[in-house]
């Protein structure tokens, strides 16, 4: 991997509550919007207070948390923007965020392992060799050490996410998730650590998310070839922050949405003059739900832009798809040498890869330790 040209910015949480941990990595996004000039990543490298339980975007809050029983033990529950299961954060976890512009020319499997691979080399500073599995997990031994996922917004900026287990309350967690009891009878704890290790299982000794922090940090500086550099949060971005927190993380319309289906997504790559193209798709059953185009450059053309409000709840039609691409990229110079033909084939192939359920960011039900599955 080559070395980065700057140096990154490295932040550090500790004790942050569910809302506010959520509402800052959102706010750090939109430093990375494509109207905000290029910058380096930031890392950031956090723990939640004891204890936080956070859903999925797409499930039911009340279906996987015993929210009677988080409230007599004081766990703050809010729900993610990411996919995934639901989980608890605590300080036994280190959560783990970067934060950039959305590369055009790497796939989001390539994106989640290339921001994993600090984690690994974290680890393995340690003697704790783990690896991928499956295609949002690391584990070690066998068993799920840390969750992954990725998250894309409407103006192309990144979020990758992690939580690595430092160390798991098994028995809180069971108390307040609310795990299928046919799948655990009545070896629940043991059932949790068939399938999840921590750093302190395996090393023998505590560990939580602070003393962790570290060797991962070094790990991403090892792996990215960036120095991190510790700095703060900008005072826009804390502005930006403590609204999401009042309007959106508190809010009754957010924790208690439901969505009966998560998006199917997919991605497309384009080889243009001016370098790389990705469309990211979101299709919901066989309607375009939405389009982000990310590009090399600084700036995408305002062709770009005005095919991402033609393709919003377009049919999934050749015709349809092919006709909006030359409508919006036909006769635009600032699209000069796309192929109109071409992205539109490449769009319709995503968005089917997406409508058959070959998704380029998994989505996933159940809880992060004991997740649902689907069967076709």
């Amino acid at each position: 991997m080559s070395r980065s040209a700057g140096p990154w910015r490295l932040l550090v949480d500790d004790g942050v509550g569910a809302a506010e941990g959520l509402a800052v990595d959102e706010a750090l996004m939109a430093s990375y919007g494509r109207d905000r000039p290029p910058r380096e990543p930031t890392v950031r490298l956090y723990t939640y207070r004891d204890h936080c339980a956070l859903v999925g975007r797409y499930q039911h809050l009340a279906a996987e948390v015993d929210l009677e029983r988080a409230r007599a033990l004081g766990v703050q529950v809010n729900r993610r923007p990411t996919g995934g299961g639901a989980i608890v954060m605590s300080r036994g976890q280190l959560g783990v965020a970067v934060v950039t512009r959305a590369p055009a020319a790497e796939r989001p499997r390539d994106l989640l392992e290339r921001y994993a691979e600090g984690i690994l080399r974290g680890l393995a500073s340690l003697g704790i060799e783990a690896g991928f599995r499956g295609k949002n997990d690391l584990e070690a031994g066998g068993r799920k050490i840390a969750g992954l996922g990725l998250y894309l917004d409407g103006n192309g900026a990144l979020l990758f996410h992690a939580s690595v287990l430092a160390d798991l309350d098994v028995p809180l967690m069971l108390s307040v998730l609310r795990i299928p009891a046919a799948k655990l009878a009545d070896k629940a704890v043991a059932a949790v650590a068939e399938r999840v290790t921590t750093v302190s299982r395996v090393l023998g000794e505590p560990w939580d998310g602070p003393r962790l922090r570290p060797w991962v940090a070094a790990g991403i500086a090892e792996a990215t070839g960036a120095e991190l550099e510790p700095r703060s949060v900008e005072p826009e971005e804390a502005e930006l922050a403590s609204r999401l927190v009042e309007e959106k993380y508190t809010s009754a319309t957010w924790l208690e949405q439901r969505s009966p289906q998560p998006d199917a997504t997919a991605s497309a790559l384009v080889k243009t003059p001016a370098g790389l193209l990705r469309a990211y798709l979101a299709v919901s059953g066989d309607v375009v739900k939405s389009v982000v185009f990310t590009g090399d450059g600084s700036e995408l053309g305002p062709a770009f832009a005005r095919l991402e409000a033609a393709l919003t709840w377009q049919p999934l039609e050749e015709r349809a798809v092919a006709a909006a691409v030359r409508r919006a990229v036909g006769e635009d110079p600032s699209a000069e040498g796309v192929d109109p033909e071409a992205l539109a084939e490449a769009l319709v192939e995503a968005g089917r890869r997406a409508a058959s359920r070959e998704l380029a960011a998994p989505m996933r039900t159940g809880s992060c330790y004991f997740p649902e599955v689907t069967t076709r």
